[in-house]
């Protein structure tokens, strides 16, 4: 069964511990105060009311739920096979009308292990078979069903530029089966939904038979959601940013294996870059530069960074292993940290609720028993909106 949150009595007090807001100055020994599933206050001279639960948390260390932006949980479920394998609609190469959103099962096991590694929100994308993927949606990890877990939807569009798409269209011997094919596709959908807008914005004429492939272009052609760019090689990054120029939509990289390479470019666009999965092989070609130094250097260079797993190709619960990793290669810690909250928050269009500690945020955290960047250290308690999500009073937890 999927993972139930209890409703607790609504407001309650953390106490002590070291906190870290994301978001401003650190503090040790004050409270988080906790009101209708939102932080009320927080600081080192909160007073605490009576009346409220208490968790003391002496010795640990508090911070917002960490953020996965690339997940394909509950759409490639685990140990599920063909079953529970609904990454890709590969049956035609421009599907950007299909949602992750109608296929997620909130009983994949994922889920779990993600609540358990302190991850509480996550964004699921379509796979990367096709040059024009589909919807994401930002979830938090929780619920019955997806609709109560829904944060954003959709949260952003999928495609995928080199190895992928030329593989399962090329094996095939069908359009597109190279690069340039996958590039002039992505342009032609985009000309198309220019003129389906242009004639909706138009009327007069005769009616405009609805076609739901060009309203979800439309949609990051009016730059409402982000266009959610899978690439990893130099040459490919470039053509992301090619195409972005020419159309004027808001491109987020997806992987950058090898942004590092045109990270100048890819700063002075403003383009955030979520970088990873970081512990796999060199299992293509395109991988040949992974390596776990790469986030420092994109951020050293003045890119936004995000770090992702991809689930399941890196088990979600080692989100914040590889960040821990980075910075053993030279990421700032600080940044480290960012880069598996706020900065994830911010390319989702959800930083105004998660991602940080502030008044008025939903009260999604996570209480850890020492250092997030040491892979020692564990999630103890955790919830989400205000509702307990992990923790000895929790139905299912593997507390």
């Amino acid at each position: 069964m999927a993972l139930e949150a209890t409703t607790g009595n609504g407001r309650l007090a953390i106490v002590g511990g070291r906190v870290l807001p994301i978001e401003g100055t650190p503090f040790e020994g004050g409270a988080i105060l906790v009101e209708d599933g939102r932080i009320a206050a927080l600081g080192p001279d909160i007073q605490v009311p009576d009346d409220v639960e208490r968790v003391e948390a002496d010795g640990k260390v508090i911070m917002p739920g960490l953020i996965d932006a690339h997940v394909h949980l509950g759409v490639h479920e685990e140990a599920e096979g063909w079953a529970g394998q609904d990454t890709n609609e590969m049956t035609n190469p421009v599907t950007p009308h299909v949602r992750a959103l109608d296929a997620i099962n909130p009983d994949d096991l994922g889920f779990q292990d993600a609540v358990n590694g302190g991850v509480l929100t996550v964004n699921v994308n379509p796979g990367s078979g096709n040059p024009i993927g589909g919807q994401t949606v930002a979830v938090r990890c929780v619920g019955r069903t997806v609709d109560e877990m829904v944060l954003r939807s959709p949260s952003g569009l999928k495609s995928a530029l080199g190895e992928n798409p030329k593989r399962v269209y090329g094996e095939r011997k069908e359009f597109p089966s190279t690069r340039l094919g996958t590039a002039a596709l992505i342009r032609e959908s985009f000309v198309k939904a220019a003129n389906y807008l242009e004639k909706l914005n138009h009327p007069g004429g005769e009616p405009v038979e609805r076609d739901l492939r060009w309203e979800a272009l439309g949609m990051v052609l009016r730059r409402e959601i982000p266009w959610r760019q899978h690439c990893h090689r130099a040459d490919d990054i470039a053509t992301a940013l090619r195409l972005s120029d020419e159309f004027g939509y808001r491109l987020v990289i997806d992987h950058g294996t090898e942004a590092a390479l045109l990270a100048d470019r890819i700063a002075e666009r403003g383009v955030p870059v979520l970088i990873g999965p970081l512990l796999t092989s060199r299992s293509k070609v395109e991988l040949r530069r992974r390596s776990i130094a790469n986030p420092g250097k994109l951020a050293a260079a003045g890119v936004e960074i995000s770090i992702i797993t991809d689930h399941p190709v890196v088990p979600i619960q080692l989100l914040h292993v590889q960040a821990a990793l980075a910075v053993k290669e030279g990421l700032d810690p600080e940044v480290a940290l960012r880069a598996v909250t706020l900065h994830p928050a911010r390319v989702l269009g959800i930083e105004d609720r998660v991602g940080s500690l502030a008044p008025g945020k939903a009260a999604t955290l996570c209480v850890w028993s020492g250092d997030p960047l040491d892979v020692r250290s564990r999630v103890e308690r955790a919830w989400i909106d205000g509702r307990p999500v992990l923790g000895a009073e929790v139905q299912g937890s593997a507390a």
